[in-house]
C-alpha cells in the first residue's frame, strides 16, 4: 500500500529534521508568547523532546499491535524509517479485521506526521464522515479536523468535529469495501 511509504518516509522526515535542526535557544520549536513568563533555571533540551515522544510513541503503538497479531514477529529494525515495512511484513498474514486495524493505524500516523511536519492541508481531500462533502479543514487550536459544510451541524448547532482516528478508519473502510466489492464482480 502506498501509505505505507508515505507514512514511513514522514516519520523519517520527522526523525532527521530534528536531528539536523536542534533547538538552540530556550524557545524551542514551539510557540513563545510575547508576555512575561518565568526565568528558565534548566537550559532547554538540544531536541524537540515532544516529536521524540511522537515518533517513539508511533513505533510503539505499530510494533504493539504487529507482536498482539504476530507474538513470533522478528525484533524491531534498528532504522526508525524501516518500521513501517517491518509493521506489514509481520502482519501480512493476520486475519482481513487485523489487517484493516493495521492500515487504519498507518494511515492515521502518516496524518498525525504530515500535519506535524505543518501540512494541514492533508486532511482536504478527504470527505466528512457525516454529511460525506468535501471541505475538511484542521483545527489547530482543537487539534481536530471541522467539517466546513454549514449544514453539517450537531444537535446542539455546533460544527462537527472528528479526530485523525475517525478520518482514517472511514479511508481505509472505503478502500476495503471497494476491494471486497472489485473482487465480487
Amino acid at each position: 500500500m502506498g501509505t505505507t511509504d508515505d507514512a514511513a518516509a514522514s516519520l523519517h522526515d520527522l526523525a532527521a529534521h530534528y536531528r539536523q535542526h536542534p533547538v538552540t535557544g530556550a524557545a524551542g520549536h514551539s510557540y513563545i508568547a510575547a508576555g512575561p513568563r518565568a526565568t528558565r533555571t534548566v537550559p532547554a533540551a538540544p531536541l524537540d523532546l515532544d516529536m521524540i515522544d511522537h515518533i517513539d510513541a508511533s513505533v510503539r503503538e505499530i510494533a504493539d499491535h504487529a507482536r498482539q497479531v504476530n507474538p513470533d514477529a522478528d525484533p524491531l529494525p534498528a532504522r526508525v524509517k524501516d518500521a513501517y515495512g517491518w509493521y506489514m511484513e509481520t502482519t501480512a498474514l493476520a486475519p482481513v479485521a487485523e489487517q484493516q486495524r493495521r492500515d487504519t493505524i498507518v494511515y492515521r500516523q502518516h496524518l498525525e506526521h504530515a500535519i506535524r511536519l505543518g501540512d494541514i492541508k492533508i486532511v482536504r481531500p478527504h470527505r466528512c464522515p457525516k454529511c460525506r462533502t468535501l471541505g475538511l479543514m484542521w483545527d489547530r487550536v482543537q487539534r481536530t479536523v471541522v467539517c466546513t459544510n454549514g449544514n453539517c451541524l450537531t444537535r446542539d448547532g455546533l460544527t462537527r468535529k472528528f479526530t485523525l482516528a475517525q478520518l482514517a478508519y472511514e479511508h481505509v473502510a472505503a478502500q476495503y469495501e471497494n476491494s471486497v466489492r472489485d473482487c465480487a464482480t
